[in-house]
């Protein structure tokens, strides 16, 4: 075998080696990928339940009479704070 073919071949097989090396990262980026969007999206669903207990609870302070609504602030506040502090915590994420 000339030096020439050595050389191909050699650098061939050093190739073929990168380029299996290339398709298991790729894969095993997808499957991070999938892991990452499954956690995203349960975090998701975690904020939207958040935000749908601050709009019930602005609802309730709404429907308070003049008298009571001031008893209701305080915890329509915690839960709006809470889901603030949660959707400021998922976007630092990102």
């Amino acid at each position: 075998m000339s030096n020439r073919d050595a050389y191909i071949t050699k650098m061939k097989l050093q190739l073929d080696q990168l380029n299996t090396s290339l398709t298991e990262l790729e894969v095993k980026a997808r499957d991070t990928q999938q892991v990452t969007l499954t956690k995203y999206q349960a975090e998701l669903s975690k904020l939207r339940h958040q935000s749908k207990l601050a709009i019930d609870r602005l609802d309730e302070l709404k429907a308070a009479g003049e008298d009571s609504w001031k008893t209701l602030v305080a915890g329509t506040e915690r839960v709006r704070d809470a889901f603030i502090n949660s959707f400021h915590h998922f976007k630092s994420q990102l």
